[in-house]
């Protein structure tokens, strides 16, 4: 199952629906493909759909998803990553009338850049040849989050270590 998500952004985000939408319908995308659509009003014909999914339903594709397909809003596609996928994530563009600015396009650059951890889509054009190639491009990558906090945690359980060794030493 493929699970998409354009988040809660009160902007269409037809671009990417519709884009799902002629995938399934053309054969590229074989599977079945779930779809939280949020204010986009272009209705899908060959994919499940709704709206929005309470958190817990959200969670619960994501998990079972065999490909993750967000925009660019780091709650959505960082659910992926905890999850150890790699998430395909397509921007919402201001030209495009999708949000307010490039925010999320100039930020998934950054941290596509700096982690490598997702599939920067900026073409939409792209996005069946990523899918048909998913496993392999994904295969290739890091998956999952890094966090200051992980590594301050695992640095702290080596000082306590550290520490209770000494004090077994010195006893």
């Amino acid at each position: 199952m493929i699970f998409v998500t354009v988040g809660t952004h009160e902007q269409q985000f037809n671009r990417l629906v519709k884009a799902m939408d002629e995938l399934k319908k053309s054969g590229v995308i074989q599977e079945e493909v779930i779809i939280q659509m949020g204010y986009s009003d272009y209705i899908p014909v060959n994919c499940q759909y709704s709206d929005f999914f309470s958190y817990q339903q959200m969670q619960k594709y994501v998990e079972e998803a065999r490909i993750v397909i967000t925009h660019g809003g780091p709650a959505s596609f960082i659910a992926a990553l905890q999850l150890g996928k790699i998430p395909i994530v397509v921007p919402r563009q201001y030209e495009l009338n999708e949000h307010v600015n490039n925010h999320q396009l100039n930020f998934c650059r950054t941290v596509d850049k700096r982690y490598g951890n997702i599939i920067l889509v900026e073409d939409i054009e792209t996005l069946p040849d990523i899918i048909r190639n998913y496993e392999s491009i994904a295969l290739e990558m890091k998956a999952g989050v890094w966090s200051n906090n992980d590594k301050f945690c695992e640095e702290f359980g080596k000082l306590v270590d550290e520490v209770l060794e000494e004090e077994r030493f010195n006893s």
